[in-house]
């Protein structure tokens, strides 16, 4: 069963009543309900697009890190070929939260990268919860490394809720790695295309998310921190989330219109965890119109563009320079 979020309790209500008549009807009652149940399908997908239509970023969030939201995996599978996983950063050990490998993607060779947060209780443990500690990092270094090698364009996923904070991470230098994998990707001489499937947080998503393109879901988000870590820091209090979750400026739509992100990924109606088959068709073809754009690009062009995109977040548009 679908996992509901707190704001779509009338959808789930209708949810309930149509299951329950298909239920009736698939066990052979008399009664003709195929008009009751298209009645009622018809009224939740108005329900769910009036209430989708009008998501402030605190339910965004919400939206962002459901559950059944797309994962790195349903990407791969999806979106690519012949994918090839490639472990381990060659210095201390393997970190499951950041996956990549040699992919086809349209019959060409890419290289993927992206955070894992996992499926279930067992698998999200596995995978850290998709954060991430320096050896991950390290990995996707690793990995454009060989994308430039092998002169293939770099395709990432951004979805993590930040990079691991715990003791371990800090010792062997989490913020040296994030920076590393931040420099790496900037300087890269071939095309890079970075995704936010969900959440984006912090420089741990930055980490993986400094391309040539930045996409992003119509309710994912991406902030320098979470709602919630905002919240602690200047009202000392979790309760105050959603304020900040309006301040940060953190949907696709605000990001859009700032300039921190290149395009939007529409989503089907009720969010991508409804239909991740259409989301992620739509996901790959956004991605190969923009892969197409940049595709015959040199190296210096493509930095030298990279380099003004990023620059140009920092100005104050007030006339001066």
């Amino acid at each position: 069963m679908m996992t509901f979020l707190d704001f779509e309790k009338p959808i789930a209500e209708l949810e309930g009543r149509i299951r329950d008549l298909k239920k009736l009807s698939s066990e052979g009652a008399s009664l003709d309900l195929e008009e009751d149940v298209g009645r009622l399908e018809a009224k939740r997908d108005k329900l769910l697009r009036a209430t989708y239509a009008k998501l402030g970023p605190a339910q965004k969030t919400k939206v962002a890190r459901h559950p059944e939201r797309p994962h790195l995996r349903d990407i791969i599978a999806a979106l690519f070929t012949d994918f090839m996983p490639l472990a381990g950063d060659r210095g201390f050990a393997e970190d499951p939260a950041i996956q990549g490998g040699f992919a086809r993607f349209d019959g060409e060779s890419v290289i993927v990268i992206g955070h894992e947060k996992g499926a279930d209780t067992q698998d999200r443990i596995a995978h850290n919860f998709g954060m991430a500690r320096p050896e991950g990092y390290r990995k996707a270094v690793r990995l454009m490394d060989l994308a430039e090698r092998f002169h293939l364009p770099v395709l990432t996923f951004i979805d993590t809720p930040g990079a691991y904070p715990g003791l371990g991470a800090e010792e062997r230098g989490q913020a040296e790695a994030i920076a590393r994998s931040t420099e790496r990707m900037l300087a890269l001489e071939v095309p890079s295309i970075a995704t936010i499937v969900g959440e984006g947080g912090s420089g741990g998503a930055v980490a993986l998310a400094a391309a040539d393109r930045v996409l992003m879901f119509e309710h994912a988000i991406y902030s320098v921190i979470s709602p919630e870590g905002c919240a602690s820091i200047l009202w000392r209090t979790a309760e105050k989330a959603d304020t900040a979750a309006e301040a940060l400026k953190i949907t696709a739509q605000d990001l859009e219109r700032l300039g921190v992100i290149d395009a939007v990924v529409p989503e089907p109606l009720g969010g991508a965890h409804r239909d991740p088959a259409t989301a992620l068709a739509t996901l790959s073809q956004t991605i190969a119109d923009q892969l197409k754009a940049i595709a015959g690009l040199d190296a210096l062009t493509l930095k030298a563009a990279r380099r003004e995109k990023f620059l140009e977040m920092g100005r104050h548009l007030d006339g001066r320079r």
